[in-house]
């Protein structure tokens, strides 16, 4: 499989991802799950997912899709389309798989996936955090991880304003 091939297929629909779960749970694989707009890559996004990946076996990232992220931040976001924003974070080495959601959450996301570990922003509380009941229902880890000051899509889309 070519290079491209192998980052399109971490690209995973939500209807598709019984089978590598199935896969990775017979593996005993400690799947963990974040999720994110990442509208513009840069890199506190990168140590945030590097650190989650350090979490387990297996990262997932749920993406919000391009509809859901204009409900959320506004008509003018996302910068990125869905696709590019996949694309982009499926070529990190240390993600296994991206699967996009249109609701506003990734509730049903994380109720299909069951992570073991399920981590956001230390701008949430744990128990805040969506998914929080459906993780810690099957014993599982939720944890929170730092940002990096001054770094985030909408201080840089700020700064490309002026």
């Amino acid at each position: 499989m070519d290079k491209l091939s192998f980052i399109k297929s971490k690209i995973i629909d939500f209807n598709n991802i019984d089978s590598h779960l199935a896969f990775w749970n017979f593996k005993n694989y400690k799947i963990v799950f974040t999720n994110g707009c990442f509208d513009i890559i840069h890199r506190g996004h990168i140590e945030y997912l590097a650190q989650a990946a350090s979490y387990g076996d297996i990262l997932i990232i749920g993406l919000n899709t391009d509809n859901s992220v204009s409900r959320i931040k506004g008509e003018n976001r996302p910068v990125q389309d869905e696709y590019a924003r996949a694309i982009t974070l499926a070529a990190l080495q240390f993600v296994n798989a991206v699967v996009l959601f249109d609701e506003n959450t990734p509730y049903d996301l994380i109720q299909k996936i069951q992570p073991d570990i399920l981590i956001k922003g230390s701008d949430y509380k744990p128990e805040n955090i969506v998914g929080y009941d459906i993780v810690k229902a099957k014993g599982g880890k939720i944890v929170t991880i730092d940002f990096i000051d001054g770094y985030s899509t909408t201080s840089i889309i700020e700064k490309l304003k002026k």
